[in-house]
């Protein structure tokens, strides 16, 4: 907690240098975000557009998450994502695939920063919504990969959720995880929401002070 913390401050504290005709926040992610296993509607981003209404904000949010995919075939969608959506703020929300995969934490890594750069090149600021793997992958790899996330955030000076799923998964509340014990259940999705909402408020709250 004491990263998000950190990176709670820097983006309170940052200037938003978004392009001029930049709008709305472009969601980057996997089955977590695409609502795997129920309607799209009952997903944590579509109670995100819910809630940015409730407020009285009229933010376009594109949802371009795709169940299944890792930081390698977001890297490879962004481009066109950046070039069609021009969005203010790109959520990345990947990685959970490549450890269940096993694949490298330093290309894992790699893939993200590179993510990262293109959409601050492009404009956008960038929020980074953390994942973690179950024990069963031996504590050497959970830790390494944990820390990518950390790092991708420390170099590019970007505020990090550590875990979206923190107070779901692993859990004593079985009706908050679906049969598969990886996917969040519709029930879960409004706590999904109140875990990215710690950063989109904040990046929201800087965006009309500027």
């Amino acid at each position: 907690m004491r990263v998000l913390k950190k990176y709670l401050v820097i983006a309170t504290l940052c200037m938003l240098a978004g392009s001029a005709n930049a709008q709305g926040i472009l969601i980057v992610g996997d089955s977590i975000s695409a609502a795997f296993g129920m309607d799209i509607a009952d997903g944590w981003v579509a109670l995100l557009e819910q809630r940015l209404a409730a407020e009285g904000e009229s933010i376009p949010v594109v949802n371009a998450s795709v169940s299944g995919d890792t930081t390698a075939g977001g890297l490879a969608r962004l481009p066109r994502l950046l070039e069609r959506h021009s969005p203010e703020v790109v959520v990345i929300e990947l990685g959970g695939n490549d450890g269940l995969r096993g694949m490298r934490p330093t290309d894992m890594q790699q893939n993200l920063s590179r993510m990262v750069e293109q959409a601050q090149n492009s404009g956008a600021d960038v929020l980074l919504l953390g994942m973690r793997l179950p024990p069963n992958y031996g504590q050497r790899f959970t830790d390494a990969f944990a820390q990518v996330f950390v790092d991708v955030s420390t170099e590019h000076e970007v505020p990090l959720m550590p875990f979206l799923l923190e107070g779901i998964a692993g859990t004593a509340d079985q009706s908050l995880m679906q049969a598969d014990g990886v996917h969040p259940t519709a029930q879960a999705q409004q706590r999904i929401l109140d875990n990215a909402w710690l950063l989109i408020d904040v990046w929201r709250s800087s965006r009309e002070t500027h």
